[in-house]
């Protein structure tokens, strides 16, 4: 079986994808654009890709066995069109979960602890010419008893909440598809998680009916001083209408996924005025060392499955 990788480079290259080669004839691009696609597709057995687009044009005239989508998120492959040609498509799902989780949290703790500030105090020189021992003048505050909103109780979701207990928080949930009952933990309807949470994190799936989800009119409605968290999938939240709500009231913001990625220079999110309130990261939180490591053994796993069935 000949076996290649279109976009290497998106794993990291301090992981190991060696496995791979126990496995088939392997031929690894570090990046494929939309025109390179078909013709490396072409060649393949397998194709492990994780965002490289893979269509009808793409399988047509291949000899495609087993896409290997190298992520959870299957929305760049026609899946339809590829079971039609007897293709299997095979994901990986809760590779992710802790890396995406500690990511969140970390965005929590910057805005709650203001670390940055009062590292920059002493980096300054302040501390030292203080007449006392302390300094708090940018305050902060505890997470106990705080309510935190979850949109969307996956596993990652479900991981975030239970995380979330363990800090003391009250935690909610909205299910986005209307069918999710969890017993631990209440169910309220998304213009009550907004108004009522300190904190709100975004970790459904973007689909027809959470695209723009969260909108200038229900944001507007959330708590003076909320932080508002995205590390589902850009789009959830309209990015237009978050940077004016920004730039309009006090709503603290940790965004890891954005709608068109690589971020583009025209997106508002690049232009708010108020920066300090907007903490920006690049799809990040998935990639932790240990959940990579994690990805490439499952990945692999799904190969081998596909193979032994053969």
């Amino acid at each position: 079986m000949k076996i290649v990788i279109l976009d290497r480079a998106t794993l990291g290259f301090d992981i190991d994808v060696d496995i791979f080669n126990t496995l088939g004839e392997v031929v690894s691009y570090d990046i494929t654009s939309p025109e390179q696609t078909k013709q490396r597709v072409k060649e393949a057995d397998i194709v492990i890709t994780n965002k490289v687009v893979i269509g009808k044009n793409e399988i047509d005239n291949s000899s495609l066995k087993l896409i290997c989508i190298s992520a959870t998120g299957m929305n760049n492959v026609d899946l339809e069109y590829a079971k039609s040609q007897g293709i299997e498509v095979k994901n990986v799902a809760g590779y992710s979960s802790s890396s995406v989780v500690q990511v969140a949290f970390a965005m929590i703790f910057h805005f709650v602890q203001k670390l940055n500030y009062y590292k920059a105090y002493v980096d300054n020189g302040n501390w030292e010419k203080s007449a006392i021992f302390t300094h708090i003048d940018e305050p902060f505050f505890e997470l106990d008893n705080k309510r935190v909103g979850i949109i969307g109780l996956g596993d990652i979701g479900s991981n975030l909440a239970q995380k979330a207990q363990a800090f003391n928080c009250d935690v909610v949930y909205y299910s986005t598809s209307g069918k999710n009952s969890n017993d631990r933990y209440k169910r309220v309807e998304l213009d009550e998680l907004l108004q009522t949470s300190d904190i709100v994190s975004v970790h459904c799936p973007l689909n027809e009916s959470t695209k723009d989800l969260l909108h200038y009119a229900n944001m507007k409605r959330m708590k003076k001083g909320a932080i508002l968290l995205n590390l589902g999938r850009g789009g959830i939240i309209n990015e237009f209408d978050l940077a004016k709500i920004i730039d309009e009231q006090e709503i603290y913001c940790g965004i890891d996924v954005v709608s068109k990625e690589p971020i583009e220079s025209i997106n508002p999110l690049l232009k708010v005025k108020n920066k300090a309130q907007l903490l920006l990261t690049p799809h990040i939180g998935w990639g932790s060392i240990e959940a990579r490591k994690r990805l490439i053994e499952k990945v692999a796993q799904n190969i081998q499955d596909f193979l032994n069935k053969g």
